[in-house]
């Protein structure tokens, strides 16, 4: 049986198109997960253009953000059932005896291999999951957020967990896009007062952020970096695809403050990190996310406490993927998502 899929099947740019490809077969550990909703990530985009910085396996099905219902068990998978509405974690491919895994933090493991750049993706009707990656998605939660459990837990991730925010905190945020603006709101969720930068171009976004409580700026954020003391913001989070911001950052965050830095930018930085020096301050990256934090999210997202409907620009059929691509490239929209069937 064949099926449609949105294939990545070159380093040029452009080279994105739909392909009949085969279902997928399942291993004793998998299941077989029929993708309800799948959204699009920057990252999709950055392999679209051709400006990432990670190794792909052409050709390769995209879509890492994905839920959906498991048709098909591995002989060997306890505690799943055929019908179970499910979303997966990307974290496809893993060495469970890397010490890093052994830890929790298989997102850590150097040979790992997520879905839509290692192994087949979810921009198709059949997406082959490892048992291991799967998370039960709560009743009355509809999989068009769902499938946003993943960059929700990106956030978490950079927020929470590596960033080190107080009620009353101060926090700017670099660029309004997907991962931006859910990084902002989690910052709200832990009582700091945010900022939200974007471009003039980023209006639209910086709208969304606003609606998070955030205040949106256009440009240069001194002025409101430095508003209570003059001093800067306790803790700048950068999730420009650019990697220029980390200078506004630092122009940003107090003495002893922190960055986060979680937006990808694979250009050289061609500036003076002395200022991270004479400040004092730490620089935290931060990727991915492991399970403890999915089933965190989704306990945010499930209550309401987390609402990603805001960032949600709109549902396409998987032949629409292009529309649905464009529309996020323009910043159109914060998030495009695609139905399959």
């Amino acid at each position: 049986m064949k099926s449609s899929a949105v294939v990545n099947f070159a380093p040029e740019k452009g080279s994105v198109e739909i392909r009949e490809i085969l279902e997928p077969e399942i291993g004793e550990n998998d299941v077989l997960l029929e993708v309800a909703n799948v959204g699009v990530c920057g990252s999709d985009l950055h392999q679209w253009t051709a400006d990432h910085s990670w190794p792909v396996n052409y050709p390769v099905v995209l879509g890492h953000e994905f839920g959906g219902h498991i048709v098909k068990l591995g002989s060997e998978v306890k505690n799943w059932k055929e019908g179970d509405r499910v979303v997966s974690e990307t974290a496809a491919v893993i060495d469970a005896n890397n010490p890093l895994s052994r830890q929790g933090l298989y997102n850590l493991d150097p040979t790992r291999k997520g879905f839509g750049y290692g192994v087949n993706g979810a921009m198709t009707r059949f997406v082959r999951v490892p048992a291991r990656c799967l998370h039960q998605v709560p009743d009355g939660l509809p999989f068009e957020q769902a499938c946003l459990t993943e960059p929700c837990s990106v956030a978490y991730n950079a927020t929470v967990i590596n960033s080190s925010i107080k009620p009353g905190d101060r926090v700017i945020v670099i660029g309004p896009g997907t991962i931006g603006i859910l990084c902002a709101a989690m910052a709200k969720l832990c009582g700091a007062e945010v900022a939200i930068v974007g471009l003039e171009t980023d209006q639209e976004r910086l709208n969304i952020g606003n609606s998070y409580g955030c205040t949106p700026i256009v440009g240069d954020a001194t002025a409101w970096s430095q508003e209570y003391d003059g001093l800067g913001v306790d803790c700048v989070i950068d999730a420009a695809g650019v990697s220029a911001t980390l200078q506004m950052a630092l122009k940003y965050v107090r003495p002893n403050g922190q960055i986060t830095k979680v937006g990808w930018g694979p250009k050289p930085l061609n500036f003076s990190l002395d200022p991270l020096v004479q400040k004092n301050v730490r620089l935290q990256g931060s990727f991915s996310h492991n399970w403890p934090i999915w089933e965190k999210v989704l306990h945010l997202l499930a209550a309401g406490t987390l609402d990603v409907k805001p960032i949600i620009g709109g549902v396409w059929k998987l032949e629409d993927w292009h529309t649905a691509f464009e529309q996020m490239h323009s910043g159109k929209v914060v998030k495009s998502i695609l139905k399959p069937n």
